[in-house]
């Protein structure tokens, strides 16, 4: 098996067009057609995010290991949550698990601010970094325990969680806007339901089923890293 030069792993110009191109003709079949959306898919370098050895693969619909056990999440997934947002140039969005910030690159160019938070202090600065190289400045980022939210600067507009929380995720939900939207991947075994809460008029919250999903869980507390 012969082994891909360095050079392999960063297309030229004219084949990043191409397979980005690709990426967003896919995208659309699969139903993602907000036209907001797919700009800001096609605006962010996916391949930035992904780690050395992925660089190859970054313009796939497919989700790709990254530092910390994570992953970056599959360009449709991104797009489906992010258009299941609805979200408005002047919303405050809360995002849950950074990870390697390339949702949340995508959450800032279609946002007033993102606040984002992650338990892997190694996957933050990498993330910060990342923004910081693309001048989004839109973004407050926190180290902690996205299982309970950012009650100081609640409430949100929107709230996205990357991760796959066990139960309905109260104290989250709690944080939101009554006539907020909230998306996340809600289950314990390895398939787990995507789900939109959108606020109603009675204080509650209706209930949308988007699709099966694989995701990481959804850990409590922060991560010890060595």
């Amino acid at each position: 098996m012969t082994r891909k030069s360095k050079d392999a792993a960063f297309p030229d110009p004219t084949e990043r067009e191409t397979q980005l191109a690709k990426l967003i003709l896919g995208l659309r079949s699969q139903g993602v057609t907000d036209p907001a959306v797919l700009a800001a898919i096609e605006r962010t370098p996916r391949d930035l995010f992904t780690p050395e050895l992925f660089k190859d693969r970054s313009w796939e619909d497919s989700a790709l290991p990254i530092a910390c056990g994570q992953t970056i999440s599959q360009p449709y997934i991104v797009g489906l949550m992010t258009q299941a947002l609805t979200l408005e140039p002047r919303a405050r969005v809360l995002e849950i698990g950074a990870g390697s910030g390339y949702q949340t690159a995508v959450l800032a160019r279609l946002s007033r601010l993102v606040y984002t938070i992650e338990r892997y202090r190694t996957l933050l600065r990498a993330a910060e970094e990342r923004l910081k190289s693309l001048h989004l400045t839109n973004v407050i980022t926190k180290f902690g325990d996205g299982f309970l939210g950012w009650p100081e600067q609640a409430p949100f507009d929107r709230i996205i969680v990357t991760a796959a929380a066990p139960d309905e995720p109260r104290i989250l939900l709690e944080q939101l806007k009554p006539s907020g939207v909230l998306v996340a991947p809600i289950g314990k075994g390895p398939v787990q339901q995507l789900r939109r809460y959108a606020g109603d008029a009675k204080g509650g919250f209706t209930i949308e089923v988007l699709c099966d999903v694989r995701f990481v869980p959804l850990l409590e507390g922060v991560a010890r890293e060595l």
